[in-house]
């Protein structure tokens, strides 16, 4: 090996792939994700979560999620999100290497069903659930 080269980790068993991704992100939230978020603090950063499900007529569903932490979830597992203010993300590495370096939060649904989500644009969600 070169001496400037640097070593490329194999993956772990979960996602059973060997993906290089970028060391950082940042993270823009709107006005609605941003209220949300001080009304909702975490001790830990949040996971934007990515999740492959293959049906039984061999098509994909893939669906991508901002969610708390939980014990399964390993910080060797994600590349790190950060916003201006300095809250973090911890970004599955599926999502990582389709995401833009750049993107947004945002608030979508009504009333008891508000989630928050990324703000991205079609071309953005077509590179992100179907490349």
């Amino acid at each position: 090996m070169a001496a400037n080269a640097i070593p490329v980790q194999a993956a772990d068993k979960a996602d059973n792939s060997a993906v290089q991704t970028q060391a950082e992100f940042y993270v823009e939230a709107d006005a609605g994700a941003r209220e949300w978020l001080d009304s909702h603090p975490s001790g830990d950063p949040r996971i934007i979560a990515y999740d492959l499900k293959r049906c039984c007529g061999g098509g994909r569903l893939c669906t991508v999620r901002i969610r708390e932490q939980s014990g399964r979830d390993g910080i060797g597992n994600h590349a790190t999100a950060i916003m201006k203010d300095g809250t973090k993300f911890l970004v599955d590495r599926r999502a990582a290497a389709r995401l833009p370096s750049r993107f947004g939060l945002t608030m979508r649904g009504f009333g008891p069903l508000r989630y928050l989500d990324l703000n991205l644009d079609s071309e953005q969600w077509g590179a992100l659930l179907y490349d």
